[in-house]
């Protein structure tokens, strides 16, 4: 691309001036990008700047159809997010006639995998438990009271190796413990990994599961994945098999999980991602996001989808920032592209 091309980017929010300087100085190597920025959150905003500046790119959450019709320029569309599938339908209609190329974001990878041996250990140690007991004023109830769990000798299985689970693979290969790895794509070369590895396919979804002692779930939502992890598969994981979920609540039935649960099928399981998202009050206020009692139990973790955070971490935008600069430089390979085919 020549160098005095201009590039025009879109952000269909209004990020705060932190990020904007944050931006701004990652594309500073670059004069000819101008940063669009709207004066409110409305469509109708969109749809004036979109006709003034003719967008090359647009960046942000939750476009709709109509704003990629008008946006006739637009020829890569940055989801800053990890989370795709509500944009699946939208690209593959919109893309039957014309060539968008969609990107998402893996900035939080490390948060998220981080979060993700966090509510391990504190499955496996009973952390909450104790934590609770403690704050009843119930001091060392005894050695056999919510013994830990340890981790040596354990067959970790990562289900999905992206950017989440690759992360937590090196964050516990110092643990003594082995690693089953089920992916959907062993074509796809990898650099060295950090220890040796049985590896699956999505067709030996059973024989992974059979050969594991812990779960972490780190697949995205696709039509192949969803309710993948049913009654069955939580049998096969076992009466002393943790789960631990950062991918997509749905992933797992959502009655099997509990019942599984409930009657011990598994012995645990650490849960950040959840069923329903925007759940009406009870009767005494309270908030939960799946129309079963997890939270009755002593067995289970329940966290609020957090793995995320912090939000505010600027470096998650450098991804962001990269894909823009390819862009400006001419280039056809972009970080994260989504294969609309695949759903990821």
């Amino acid at each position: 691309m020549k160098e005095t091309h201009k590039v025009n980017v879109l952000c269909i929010w209004q990020p705060n001036e932190k990020l904007l300087n944050y931006l701004t100085d990652g594309l500073a190597k670059y004069p000819q990008v101008n940063l669009i920025i709207p004066p409110d959150r409305e469509e109708d905003s969109f749809l004036e700047l979109i006709k003034e500046y003719k967008p090359e790119i647009i960046m942000g959450w939750r476009p709709t159809k109509r704003l990629l019709e008008e946006a006739k320029n637009l020829k890569l569309f940055i989801n800053p997010g990890a989370g795709v599938q509500h944009l699946i339908p939208l690209f593959s209609d919109v893309t039957k006639e014309r060539e968008i190329i969609l990107v998402n974001g893996h900035g939080n990878s490390y948060f998220t995998a981080q979060h993700a041996v966090a509510l391990l250990l504190s499955l496996t140690n009973k952390i909450i438990l104790h934590h609770n007991w403690m704050k009843e004023g119930l001091w060392r109830r005894g050695d056999n009271f919510a013994e830990s769990t340890p981790l040596w000798g354990k067959t970790i299985g990562l289900l999905g190796y992206g950017a989440v689970n690759k992360k937590v693979h090196r964050f516990l290969s110092s643990f003594d413990v082995d690693f089953n790895i089920l992916r959907r794509d062993w074509n796809k070369k990898e650099n060295t990994l950090p220890t040796q590895v049985k590896t699956f396919g999505y067709n030996q979804l059973h024989e992974f599961l059979e050969d594991i002692d812990v779960l972490i779930i780190a697949v995205p939502l696709t039509s192949k994945t969803e309710r993948m992890i049913r009654s069955k598969e939580l049998e096969l994981l076992g009466k002393d098999g943790l789960l631990v979920n950062v991918g997509r609540g749905a992933v797992i039935d959502e009655k099997s999980l509990f019942e599984s649960l409930r009657d011990r099928i598994i012995a645990g399981a650490a849960i950040d991602v959840w069923y329903n998202y925007q759940p009406e009050p009870a009767g005494d206020g309270k908030k939960y996001p799946t129309k079963h009692p997890f939270h009755k139990m002593d067995n289970v973790i329940l966290s609020p989808h957090r793995g995320a955070s912090p939000m505010g971490d600027l470096k998650r935008w450098d991804e962001q920032i990269e894909n823009i600069a390819r862009f400006v430089r001419g280039e056809k390979i972009f970080l994260n592209e989504v294969n609309l085919e695949e759903e990821y």
